[in-house]
C-alpha cells in the first residue's frame, strides 16, 4: 500500500466501457421494428447499460438503491428549514420501510440498503474548519466501497445512490462552488423550503467555506470533497468509483448525490462514464452541476425530497431501455429486410 488516500487509489487505471457490446446494442437499436430514432433518447441508455454490463443483452433484473446518511455540523448555522435531530428520524423510517424511498423501491422491486455513516456524528462546520479530517474521510469513502461489493456480490446489475442528512445541499453547494467558482447565489436553494432569510444564511455559510479553501489553497477535488462535504457524500463518491471498477452502472438522484461524485470528474476526465442522472431537481444549482458534468437527466420533475426518490424514478425508464432494444425483433429477424 502507497500513502494515498484510498479514493486516490481506486481513481487509478479506471477501467473503461465494453465498446464492441455499446456498438453492437446501438445496432440492433438501429434495426429493430420501429422508425429510425422514434425512441433515440432510450436506445442510447440502452447502449450504455451494454457497454457497463459488458454484455450485449443489457438488462434491469436486479437493481439495488443504497441511502447513505449521516449528519452535518453546517445545520448550527440554521441552514435548513428542520432541526438536525431529523436526520435520525428518517434514518428510523427509511430502516424501518415507511419511507417514501422504501415504498418506491418495494413496488418497483429494487432491493434498497440504508447506510448510516454519521447520523448523530455530526463532521465539522464547514465554515470555518475541514468537515472530516484524514481519517474519518478516509473511513466514510471504505464504507462506501464495501456497499457497492455488498451489492455486486448479491448480483446488482444497476445501482441506485440516494441519501439523508440535514444540512447536506448546503454541503453541495459549498462542494460545486469550490469546484466550479461563480456566483454563491447560483449555487444555493431553497433545500428542504427555507425561506429568503435561511438561504441568506445557507448562501454565507458557503461562501465562508469557499473563502476559507481560497484562503488555504485548497484546489484539489478530492480535498475539496474532505473539506466542504459531508460523511454521506465522501461515502458515496467511494461507493461511485467502486461501482466503476466492479461494472456496475450507476443512476445518480439529485443535488447531493451529484456534488458528491463531481469531484471524481475534476479530478479524473471520464470518471463518470459509468453513471446516467436520473433526474434534475428543484435546486437550480443541480442544473448547472448537471451542466458541468455533461450529464443529461433521464427525468426533469421538480423533485426535491432525496433518499434516492428522482433516481428509483428513472429506473423503470433504464429497465425498459434495455427491454425496446433486447426484445423486439428487427425488420430482418420479422422477414422485412
Amino acid at each position: 500500500m502507497s500513502g494515498e488516500s484510498p479514493l486516490r487509489e481506486l481513481l487509478r487505471d479506471l477501467p473503461g466501457p465494453d465498446e464492441e457490446a455499446r456498438a453492437a446494442v446501438a445496432a440492433r437499436a438501429s434495426q429493430v421494428l420501429r422508425p429510425a430514432g422514434a425512441l433515440a433518447r432510450l436506445d442510447e441508455v440502452a447502449a450504455w447499460l451494454a457497454a457497463w454490463q459488458r454484455t450485449e443483452r443489457p438488462a434491469v433484473s436486479s437493481p439495488h438503491a443504497v441511502v447513505f446518511a449521516a449528519d452535518h455540523g453546517v445545520a448550527v448555522a440554521g441552514v435548513s428549514a428542520y432541526p438536525s435531530a431529523v436526520t435520525a428520524a428518517m434514518l428510523d423510517a427509511l430502516e424501518k420501510g415507511a419511507a417514501t424511498a422504501t415504498a418506491m423501491a418495494r413496488a418497483l422491486g429494487v432491493t434498497l440498503e440504508v447506510l448510516d455513516v454519521g447520523v448523530g456524528r455530526p463532521t465539522a462546520d464547514l465554515r470555518d474548519t475541514p468537515a472530516m479530517d484524514e481519517r474519518r474521510f478516509d473511513e466514510a469513502v471504505a464504507a462506501g466501497v464495501t456497499s457497492v461489493d455488498r451489492a455486486a456480490d448479491a448480483g446488482a446489475d444497476l445501482l441506485v445512490f440516494g441519501e439523508m442528512g440535514i444540512g447536506n445541499t448546503t454541503a453541495a453547494a459549498a462542494v460545486a462552488a469550490c469546484l466550479f467558482g461563480g456566483p454563491i447565489e447560483g449555487w444555493v436553494g431553497r433545500g428542504t423550503g427555507l425561506d429568503d432569510d435561511g438561504v441568506a444564511r445557507k448562501a454565507a455559510a458557503v461562501e465562508a467555506c469557499v473563502e476559507r479553501l481560497l484562503s488555504a489553497g485548497v484546489t484539489d477535488p478530492l480535498e475539496v470533497l474532505r473539506h466542504a462535504g459531508g460523511a454521506e457524500l465522501a461515502a458515496m463518491a467511494g461507493a461511485c468509483i467502486q461501482a466503476r471498477r466492479r461494472s456496475v452502472p450507476v443512476v445518480l438522484d439529485g443535488y447531493v448525490v451529484t456534488a458528491a461524485v463531481a469531484p471524481l470528474a475534476a479530478r479524473v476526465p471520464g470518471a463518470l462514464d459509468h453513471v446516467v442522472a436520473g433526474h434534475r431537481s428543484a435546486e437550480r444549482g443541480h442544473g448547472m452541476l448537471l451542466e458541468r458534468l455533461g450529464l443529461d437527466p433521464l427525468l426533469t420533475l421538480d423533485l426535491r425530497l432525496g433518499e434516492g426518490s428522482g433516481a428509483l424514478l428513472a429506473v423503470p425508464l433504464v429497465r425498459l431501455a434495455a427491454v425496446s432494444v433486447v426484445e423486439v425483433a428487427t425488420f430482418q429477424e420479422w422477414g422485412l429486410a
